[in-house]
């Protein structure tokens, strides 16, 4: 029967490549879709995920890295106490007006004051050696390659920050932030652009490298709750990122548009395919009733069937991994913020073929027809 279903489609191909160009194209959305989910509330952690860091220190209850509320700078004090704590260094995180030339008018940019140099971990990922000791000059800032164009200024240009004049020394990737731009600066530069006379120049976040990163968990646990230096809480690199991006995808309402979508292009394709397999399973309705007649059970033909629409979604899956690909790597090109992992490929994988799984079910219902006595009609 295995043979029979490859070799109907073999045969019959013409019926089952629109069916098959469903399966294929609802794979293809639902992996672009899940590249983008991905991509773009991934940004919401990429100073987490850019830095070398393996531990954060913030305020208590903070839900995302841009929710941040400035600490006590003494904390520096109880992290370098422990013996795990090889370094320790603070961030500066600021939301900024950003006025550019070129008639761009105000731009929201985000503010990120580091130290900036070789063995800094703030965005050491993301910033070369390079780089970074430009930001050594005063008033020196650096921006994502794919914002600088809406910024209204070059390499070397000048703009305003919150009043303050400074200058784009350089430009990187990776910087891509999520519902802002993100400027990057020395942490002198940051304090002089901070306007709010509260903060005093206090740090963000404290960031902290472990001699040994896989006792990270131990460490962040026995670093909680001191309250001698102040309020503060304790994370490790990985927990504060996926907060983060947990933060955007649901407490923001915009994961549940992206549910709801995801939800559509399934039923669609769903539609579209099981309609499809109908026609071809009900075009085949004589044949059916022959192998009927010859004493092949129901039951085997609808294996028949169930296998065929296996092969729709195998053969789909393969077209949209291949274009889906080729999309991706041009979206990379173009700064098209894209991250795709093994787990969203798997459920894109499961979700592709309970697609064609629903669709098949859906054809065997038109076995019903393949009795041996509409043979003699």
């Amino acid at each position: 029967m295995v043979a029979l279903a490859r070799k109907t489609l073999v045969h019959e191909w013409r019926r089952f490549l629109p069916a098959i160009l469903a399966v294929g194209f609802a794979g293809l959305l639902q992996l672009l879709q899940a590249a983008l989910v991905l991509g773009i509330f991934g940004s919401a952690s990429v100073y987490v995920t850019g830095s070398a860091a393996d531990l954060w220190v913030g305020y208590p209850g903070t839900q995302s890295v841009n929710l941040g509320r400035p600490i006590d700078p003494n904390i520096e004090a109880r992290l370098l106490m422990d013996p795990a704590v090889a370094a320790v260094e603070p961030f500066l995180w600021l939301d900024a007006d950003w006025r550019g030339g070129g008639g761009t008018g105000g731009e929201s940019v985000y503010v990120s004051g580091i130290d900036a140099s070789p063995t800094g971990m703030m965005f050491a990922h993301a910033l070369s050696p390079a780089l970074r000791a430009r930001l050594e000059e005063p008033d020196a800032v650096i921006v994502d390659r794919a914002d600088i164009g809406k910024l209204g200024v070059a390499v070397g240009g000048t703009a305003a920050i919150n009043g303050h004049t400074v200058r784009v020394v350089g430009v990187s990737s990776g910087l891509r932030a999520l519902g802002g731009v993100n400027v990057v600066s020395s942490l002198a530069t940051a304090r002089a652009l901070d306007t709010d006379p509260t903060d005093t120049g206090r740090p963000t976040y404290l960031v902290a490298r472990l001699s040994d990163p896989t006792q990270a968990d131990a460490v962040a646990q026995r670093l909680r709750g001191d309250g001698a230096f102040g309020p503060y809480e304790v994370w490790t690199a990985r927990a504060f990122a996926r907060r983060s991006v947990l933060y955007w995808m649901l407490d923001t309402g915009a994961g549940a548009g992206v549910l709801f979508l995801a939800g559509i292009v399934f039923l669609v394709g769903a539609v579209i395919t099981s309609q499809t397999l109908v026609a071809a399973v009900a075009g085949s309705v004589r044949e059916y009733a022959t192998l009927n007649a010859l004493g092949v059970g129901v039951g085997a033909l609808r294996w028949v069937v169930l296998e065929q629409a296996f092969w729709v979604g195998a053969l789909g899956l393969l077209g949209a991994t291949l274009l889906g690909t080729l999309l991706l790597v041009l979206a990379r090109g173009q700064d098209v913020p894209v991250v795709l992992n093994l787990p969203a490929t798997l459920a894109c994988v499961v979700l592709a073929l309970g697609l064609a799984g629903v669709s098949g079910l859906a054809a065997v219902r038109s076995l019903r027809h393949a009795d041996p006595a509409s043979l003699l009609r």
